[in-house]
């Protein structure tokens, strides 16, 4: 098997993008949920070298240099606590987190776009406070109307999340690929069937 996995990497060296390695802090919590801590195998070996993770599982496959041989880790723990950041940057995708990837109007999920609260052509500014993921036809519905004026209703206010808020609503979301080996480190907080 090895020799095949060997062939395949001469033939297309980009094949080992696929050992990603799952990055734990140093309290064996993923760094970040969402999106997940990954690092491609290269820099998870790089950073074992260089003694500042702990390798914790491995894929089956190894890589190789002129005096060594490396099986690729599938987790690694920072072996020094990396302190979580409080505040939550406003980007787009961060904000459809926070709206769970639905509109804020209708609760449609896909094709969404953003909505100012408060249209900028009436004052409206771009935050928390006043963006809310919205679909397409909700959003051409409402245009630079009020809610009211759109006869349009909020599920929910918009606001500012918190890193936590941001975590739990991450879980909810899995990538759409998880190795075997992570599953142990990406739930134990989650709460137990009786």
């Amino acid at each position: 098997m090895d020799g095949d996995f060997r062939t395949q990497f001469v033939r297309d060296p980009a094949s080992l993008k696929h050992y990603p390695a799952l990055v734990l802090n140093a309290d064996y919590r993923p760094l970040s949920y969402y999106p997940l801590s990954l690092w491609p195998w290269q820099e998870a070996i790089k950073a074992a070298f260089l003694d500042r993770v702990q390798i914790v599982a491995e894929y089956d496959h190894v890589v190789r240099s002129q005096r060594a041989e490396f099986k690729i880790p599938s987790v690694v723990v920072l072996k020094d606590f990396v302190k979580p950041q409080k505040r939550v940057a406003f980007t787009r995708f961060n904000l459809f987190l926070r709206d769970e990837f639905c509109c804020q109007y209708c609760g449609a999920k896909g094709d969404l776009t953003f909505d100012h609260v408060i249209p900028r052509a009436r004052g409206g500014v771009t935050s928390w406070e006043n963006v809310v993921a919205a679909c397409s036809p909700c959003n051409l519905r409402k245009g630079s109307k009020t809610l009211r004026q759109s006869g349009l209703h909020l599920n929910r206010t918009p606001r500012a999340p918190n890193a936590e808020e941001m975590q739990a609503h991450g879980r909810r979301f899995p990538p759409n690929y998880l190795h075997d080996s992570w599953m142990d480190y990406l739930y134990w907080d989650a709460e137990l069937d009786a």
